[in-house]
């Protein structure tokens, strides 16, 4: 069945979003997190097949499988491609109200032009037509990401990386930066001589997994928050996730599998403790908190009008919704309690957080999301329906407020 389902109003409810989306629509993207591979880019890599395309390493797609009742050898195991992307296909109509519904075909649409609604029934049509374009070069990464309009990439890297990749990319035309990405459980010694390493390579970015926040982490964050101002950084905090819950799994397949959930721990006094000690030193650098709990929201929502300064605007950022979040009501409730407690205005937008070169999208998806917000507390008369202010709003969390927080 053909069904034009990713149309031009597509998550548009109200006519002054559809006016902002098509302001903001072509605007580059500035992915400033993300877990794809620089050696794919640099070795302009060309995928075999629509399975390692969609599904290659994304957990996110394989938990959806598993709830379908699908045997891991289609999921990770020794199952053909096709028989994977099958059950891909089998899980997909099931998938009501799941944001990977909504990617999944926004993905076929943008890049191979497939107005089909995936299902078991067509799943080999599909198959068939991904696969005959990836055979053509304008699909290798450099061109998905060219065709993508992605301006700057920050992947995320260990500190002992040599950053080999990093430095063939140095002529292409789209920024790939690395990002500091540390084990709290163990700094060693020599973290600032890697510090100063990233930063002469273009690293302007850190980025932490808060998994608890005793002491010793505190102590640590404090040692690193110090360094990076030096540098004039920004460091990232993704708070609150709960890993590899299923031991089982974990030892067979290992970490990033699909086997994480969200944490219930309290937050507020060691991130107050945090900045607040780094502020005291004027050290406290450009900031990022992203929590993965709902409950949290408030917590930092509240916590970034304590540390605000006039180095940037918005400073001290409430990261867009992420990971378990990163779907509609994820993304708007994080937008509605900064509106609510801070300066939406300011906000610097999304990100991946993929390890997928076809998961740009996902800006488009957020895009059409925060413009249908503003359009409608417009429409209801909460926000005067001055079109060039709205613009101004619009483009600065689409593009414009990141482009200037981050200064690449």
């Amino acid at each position: 069945m053909i069904m034009e389902f990713i149309n031009d109003n597509f998550m548009l409810k109200n006519e002054t979003a559809k006016i902002l989306y098509n302001h903001v629509k072509d605007l580059p993207i500035i992915d400033y997190h993300c877990h794809i591979s620089p050696k794919m880019i640099a070795e302009d890599y060309m995928f075999a097949d629509a399975y390692e395309l969609f599904l290659g390493g994304d957990h996110y797609k394989w938990r959806q499988i598993r709830s379908n009742g699908i045997d891991e050898k289609y999921i990770t195991g020794d199952g053909t491609n096709y028989e994977k992307w099958l059950c891909f296909a089998k899980t997909m109509p099931k998938l009501i109200g799941n944001p990977l519904y909504h990617w999944t075909h926004l993905e076929l649409k943008r890049y191979f032009d497939i107005d089909l609604i995936l299902n078991e029934k067509n799943a080999k049509e599909i198959w068939n037509i991904v696969n005959e374009k990836l055979e053509k070069p304008e699909f290798s990464v450099k061109n998905l990401i060219r065709k993508s309009n992605v301006e700057i990439i920050c992947t995320t890297d260990n500190p002992y990386d040599n950053l080999e990749y990093h430095k063939q990319l140095k002529d292409f035309n789209t920024k790939v930066l690395p990002t500091f990405r540390p084990d709290l459980k163990e700094i060693k010694s020599d973290i600032t001589e890697r510090m100063d390493y990233f930063h002469e390579n273009g690293c302007r970015l850190s980025d932490h997994s808060i998994d608890e926040l005793n002491d010793d982490i505190i102590e640590k964050l404090l040692f690193l928050g110090k360094e990076y101002a030096k540098r004039g950084w920004t460091w990232q905090l993704h708070i609150g996730a709960m890993r590899n819950n299923n031991s089982k799994m974990f030892d067979k397949l290992g970490a990033d599998t699909g086997f994480d959930s969200v944490n219930d721990f309290e937050i507020a006094k060691g991130i107050s403790k945090l900045l607040n000690e780094l502020e005291k030193e004027n050290l406290l650098p450009k900031t990022i908190l992203y929590c993965l709990n709902p409950k949290d929201n408030y917590v930092l929502g509240t916590m970034l009008g304590n540390f605000q300064g006039p180095e940037a605007k918005g400073k001290i950022q409430f990261g867009s919704g992420w990971w378990f979040n990163d779907n509609r009501d994820g993304m708007e409730n994080q937008m509605k309690t900064l509106a609510n407690l801070g300066c939406l205005g300011n906000f610097i937008g999304m990100l991946t957080d993929s390890r997928s070169f076809v998961s740009y999208t996902r800006h488009e998806y957020f895009r059409r999301i925060m413009c249908n917000l503003i359009g409608k507390w417009v429409e209801e008369g909460e926000y005067p329906n001055d079109m060039e202010a709205l613009k101004e709003i619009a483009n600065g969390i689409a593009y414009k407020n990141a482009k200037e927080y981050f200064q690449f």
